[in-house]
């Protein structure tokens, strides 16, 4: 299949269920790098993720921008959900330790992730959200590496 996938949602209860497809489809070590402007969906569709790890309910999940990560350890899969709006950088970004959490036992989902695209690593699912309408979202995955593209296909399929 192609490495490449572009679907519309059409509001934020459909943003969540596609992150729950693919919050079932992650395995250990995947990452999401979420790439929008603000009101994108960014944070709804790391809701559905951590919905479909088991992680957390999407109620629970909100946008880690001051605090930068929030961690749920209780699903199928740890899930890492990160915010680089605040950074400066890679450099800012590897402080924080990321190196310990990106490509480890769970699955880290990163939003505003090109402002750190250099600290990321290259194989990762990314995610472009596009505001097409009030309610409408066109959500781009690009996978690169094995990795990414075996969670596209699982995600897509499910």
């Amino acid at each position: 299949m192609s490495p490449r996938w572009t679907v519309e949602t059409h509001g934020p209860d459909e943003t969540i269920d596609l992150g729950r497809r693919f919050g079932r489809a992650a395995r250990p070590g995947d990452i999401l790098a979420l790439v929008g402007e603000l009101g994108g969906g960014k944070t709804h569709f790391a809701k559905g993720l951590a919905e479909g790890l088991g992680a957390a309910p999407a109620r629970d999940v909100t946008s880690p921008t001051f605090v930068l990560c929030h961690e749920f350890l209780d699903g199928r899969l740890p899930f890492y959900h990160l915010d680089a709006y605040r950074l400066s950088g890679a450099a800012d970004f590897e402080a924080l330790g990321s190196d310990d959490i990106l490509g480890g036992n769970g699955l880290s989902a990163v939003e505003w992730a090109d402002r750190v695209a250099g600290a990321l690593p290259d194989d990762r699912l990314q995610v472009r959200f596009e505001v097409t309408g009030e309610t409408l979202r066109r959500l781009t995955f690009d996978a690169a590496g094995p990795g990414a593209r075996r969670l596209l296909d699982a995600g897509r399929n499910a």
